[in-house]
């Protein structure tokens, strides 16, 4: 387990190399800032977390808001900023507010991702494509117009190097994972900037290179006088650290089957905002993408995750200078397929399939992060889903007489009386299946092995569902698959019905799993298990 550990703590290590730096560069500080995050957060969060195969470290969720914070308020301002962050995840870990996380609906989640992507590849146009446009707006419409009206001072070499990483980064992982695209990318360009002695701007340029040696250790400057106007911002960053560290727990957990503790998880992520900053580094969470990495290249314990962190203290005692040759339109190129893969670009379609009320609040929480403020976004979309919550269930609440034909049309979804077969398992949600409810099917389908080949879900008494409930049924027809066994839903009322007749849903489940009453499904339940039985046989 220890040699497993170490190797995918070393590749996970080089995977984080060129993102640490980007995300910093990104961010408006310095690129060895990002690097100290994932030294000495990274470090924390493994050690201390309540995931076992967590990565921590500077993620792109935070660039916008960081680089806000950075113009208006300075590198004391954002150190202010990432220790009240800081405080308040330690304080949602210490009083069990770390399951409050799931109370953000998949709406306001998804349309989080989709501006933070947009912001992200917006702010790397310009290293990209090496434009002389001097100081770039923070606000994205006055950002993009000057790139455009500087569009014409392309540095052709700069664009050469930016698509070269491009083609890497996409191309290799068709052939072989073993070797981090990243960073064969990283040392590949680097190389030809330097033989040929490409006029790129590079990190040596632009920052004067990054400095050898550890972290160094600093009290930062607190000024009592932003603490209030910071506020906001802290509870932005605290909330985008708690929701981004959860997800990646949660996609850990797919991956191996663990369960992480999110309070732990919480406690973990607080102390290392606050000490982050005392070393020069910037806010911090897990970070998706490299936890993936880490699990798919041997991680069994939080010791992968240290080692990651002290591959890149290595690398900053020994190969640091080195880093003044890379040039930026790599770290750009970097970022840019960062921000397309956060993006969660395919849940766009799904997202057009529901009702108008979701949509509302997947567009208004979007809009809001790319044209207007961060902060401004999250406050909002909270307070709309909260809207659309109570929306849901006033809805779906009805009062009206007991009828002949109200008992007949009951009479196919009653239980009593039918005998289930021992290959089926009938589970049933009852009330409304809607954000900050759903983990509950997690919780009770946690050993998907204990179920019979068909599983049935009756939804005869769930009044309601959104697209988090959506998502939640069919992670767990996934789920279910991947071990072998097979989905049925019956019984479900007008609502729920509609939502569940979408085009993507429809191909994950199937059209022909999805009966009206329980008869139907146990009849289908039949068919389908016999079909099991024949492909187990051949």
């Amino acid at each position: 387990m220890f040699v497993h550990d170490c190797l995918a703590g070393l590749t996970v290590g080089l995977v984080a190399l060129p993102l640490a730096m980007a995300f910093g560069i990104a961010s408006g500080v310095t690129p060895q800032a990002g690097l100290y995050t994932a030294v000495v957060a990274g470090f924390l969060i493994s050690a201390l977390g309540g995931s076992r195969t967590q990565i921590g470290g500077p993620t792109g969720a935070f660039v916008v808001i960081v680089a806000g914070i950075v113009l208006r308020f300075g590198m004391s301002g954002l150190a202010m900023v990432t220790a009240m962050a800081g405080i308040l995840l330690l304080l949602m870990g210490l009083t069990g507010l770390g399951a409050a996380v799931r109370f953000i609906p998949r709406m306001v989640v998804i349309g989080f991702t989709n501006g933070i992507a947009i912001l992200i590849a917006s702010t790397q146009i310009k290293d990209f494509f090496g434009l002389r446009t001097g100081p770039v707006p923070s606000e994205f419409l006055p950002r993009i117009r000057l790139l455009v009206a500087h569009f014409a001072s392309m540095n052709e070499s700069a664009l050469g190097l930016g698509l070269g990483t491009l083609a890497i980064i996409l191309i290799l992982p068709r052939f072989t994972r073993r070797v981090p695209a990243s960073i064969v990318a990283l040392l590949a360009c680097t190389s030809v900037s330097v033989l040929f002695h490409l006029p790129v701007e590079t990190i040596g340029s632009k920052f004067g290179g990054i400095p050898r040696g550890f972290p160094p250790f600093a009290i930062p400057d607190f000024q009592a006088e932003h603490i209030l106007p910071l506020i906001p911002s802290a509870f932005t960053v605290a909330i985008l650290a708690a929701l981004e560290s959860m997800l990646s727990a949660v996609v850990a957990d797919g991956m191996t089957g663990d369960r992480h503790n999110p309070n732990v998880e919480l406690v973990a992520q607080g102390i290392a905002n606050l000490v982050s900053p005392m070393f020069g580094g910037i806010p911090a969470t897990g970070a998706i993408a490299r936890t993936a990495t880490n699990i798919r290249s041997g991680a069994r314990s939080p010791v992968a995750g240290m080692v990651h962190a002290f591959t890149l203290l290595g690398i900053l005692l020994v190969a640091a200078p080195l880093a003044s040759y890379i040039p930026l339109t790599t770290l750009a190129a970097v970022l840019f397929v960062v921000s397309y893969n956060m993006g969660e670009w395919k849940e766009i379609g799904a997202i057009f399939q529901m009702d108008w009320a979701s949509i509302s609040v997947w567009l208004v929480t979007f809009a809001l992060t790319v044209f207007a403020d961060l902060t401004v976004a999250v406050g909002i979309g909270l307070a709309l889903a909260a809207l659309l919550y109570i929306y849901r269930i006033a809805e779906t609440t009805t009062v009206s007489p007991v009828t002949e034909e109200y008992i007949r049309d009951g009479l196919p979804h009653v239980l009593q009386g039918r005998i289930l077969p021992p290959y089926v398992t009938l589970l049933r949600i009852h009330g409304p299946f809607l954000f900050g409810i759903t983990e509950k099917l997690v919780e009770a389908t946690a050993n998907v092995e204990a179920f019979a080949p068909v599983v049935i879900l009756r939804l005869r008494n769930m009044t309601a569902i959104d697209a988090t409930g959506i998502h939640a049924i069919e992670t767990f027809a996934k789920r279910l698959n991947e071990s072998g066994r097979a989905m049925l839903l019956c019984g479900a009322m007008e609502q729920p019905s509609k939502l569940l007749q979408g085009g993507r849903f429809l191909d994950r489940v199937g059209r022909e799993n999805i009966m009206p009453n329980i008869q139907t499904a146990l009849d289908r339940a039949k068919e389908v298990y016999d079909s099991l039985a024949i492909a187990k046989a051949s």
